[in-house]
């Protein structure tokens, strides 16, 4: 998620005389504003990151041949290795990247850049306004500033030198805080800048792919998705793109990507995905805040039962003799036979009952064990219990919460599946870093 740290007013109330404990105030008071753009929990879209360039192959998959690594950092290179200015600006109609002849350029590598240091920052910045509130040469300009002020303003009120020193202190912090923030975002510039090239490499391929098959995603879709990150941060689309830097269009394009990249992958993999009942079952019925009434279990139990005096061969006895059922068991039509002849035992066929009304660790191990499992013994009360799971069925009304859980499962599927496929195509395209 990106961040943008916003220079926040810096209320200080301070005296003509109090310089020192205006800069403490000016400390105190000062604020860093987050505003994260949401795209990730938007989207919904496999979670495909940066993946491995595809290395040193003289020629690719497609028998297209790859440009060799050039010495001192020039040719095809991965980005990790390839040297980055820091400097934000400039070379903006330099090409930094080709890939499969389709070129990115410095412009989009720095704004993807401004873009992306944004989450990385808010620390930095913050430990470095600290660090300059406490440098003794602030305090100093603050003195100074108070100094102008009076000079500036012979003649008038103290209140009005109080009023006009307030509003120039104010500007002062706001100023340490953009000074602040623009130091620690142009240190982070060129680890960031080499992030953004691998995104933009990964977009590359993704749009290139999305053509390919013929997806194409509508305008009024990215503006749709655009327009709900703004209503979750509680502004207005033109106060939301003052926030990413002035222009909207960086992250369109990473919205564009993801959006394009599900289709590609869905179409692709849909038909491939399945998802096991059972993991569907278990999913639901520990789902946080479930009430676990999600899965009806048919079960049976043989109880074998615990002599009156509690003696500790008695009890291993009676484990003994419970594996001895276990060894005899073969499926739930086996259950009662398999406890014949056993001294104690009680076979019991129980039937439906759901998953809530088990104790644990009962019913986690019940949840877990495969339709016609028999499992291992435990001491219950009074006697040494063995269950059998002989089906399972889910509740009518749980149905939004098995939908849910199954797309969660897919959802898994779909990320593993979708990275390979991210992986495959960088190996197979001509990526030349300039």
């Amino acid at each position: 998620m990106t961040s943008i740290v916003r220079p926040a007013g810096i209320a200080v109330a301070a005296g003509l005389l109090l310089t020192i404990g205006a800069v403490a105030a000016l400390a105190q008071g000062g604020t860093v504003a987050v505003t994260g753009d949401g795209t990730g929990g938007l989207l919904g879209a496999p979670a495909v990151g940066n993946t491995d360039a595809a290395g040193d192959k003289a020629t690719d998959k497609k028998g297209r041949k790859k440009s060799a690594p050039a010495a001192k950092g020039k040719g095809s290179e991965t980005a990790s290795r390839e040297p980055v200015s820091s400097d934000p600006v400039g070379g903006e109609n330099v090409i930094e990247v080709l890939v499969n002849d389709e070129p990115i350029t410095g412009f989009e590598v720095d704004r993807r850049a401004m873009l992306l240091s944004g989450s990385g920052v808010q620390a930095q910045a913050k430990a470095n306004f600290e660090a300059i509130i406490k440098n003794p040469k602030t305090t100093e300009r603050l003195k100074a500033l108070l100094n102008q002020v009076v000079q500036a303003n012979q003649g008038k009120s103290r209140d009005e030198i109080i009023a006009i020193f307030e509003k120039k202190k104010k500007d002062f912090g706001m100023n340490l805080q953009r000074e602040a923030f623009e130091s620690a975002r142009k240190a982070s510039l060129p680890t960031v800048k080499k992030q953004a090239i691998e995104e933009l490499i990964d977009e590359r391929l993704k749009l290139q792919e999305a053509k390919k098959q013929s997806v194409t995603i509508e305008d009024s879709e990215v503006d749709r998705v655009i327009n709900g990150i703004a209503e979750r941060n509680k502004m207005t689309l033109d106060q939301f793109t003052k926030q990413v830097g002035g222009s909207i269009d960086p992250m369109k394009s990473r919205i564009r990507a993801a959006l394009s990249w599900n289709e590609v992958v869905r179409r692709r993999f849909g038909p491939l995905i399945n998802v096991n009942t059972k993991d569907v079952d278990k999913m639901v019925a520990t789902a946080a805040g479930s009430a676990q009434e999600d899965v009806e279990l048919q079960i049976q139990r043989v109880q074998i039962m615990l002599p009156k005096k509690m003696e500790e061969h008695g009890i291993a006895q009676r484990i003994e003799e419970a594996e001895k059922v276990r060894s005899r068991f073969t499926d739930c039509k086996s259950t009662a036979a398999a406890a014949t002849g056993i001294p104690g035992a009680k076979f019991e066929n129980i039937g439906k009952r759901k998953s809530s009304t088990l104790p644990e660790p009962t019913r986690t191990l019940l949840l877990n064990a495969s339709d016609g499992e028999m499992l291992p013994p435990s001491v219950g009360d009074g006697a040494v219990e063995l269950y059998v799971v002989c089906g399972r069925d889910s509740v009518k009304s749980d149905a939004d919460k098995r939908t849910q859980a199954e797309g969660e499962l897919k959802q898994k599927e779909f990320e593993v599946m979708a990275r390979r496929y991210l992986k495959d195509l960088r190996e197979d395209a001509h990526i030349e870093y300039r």
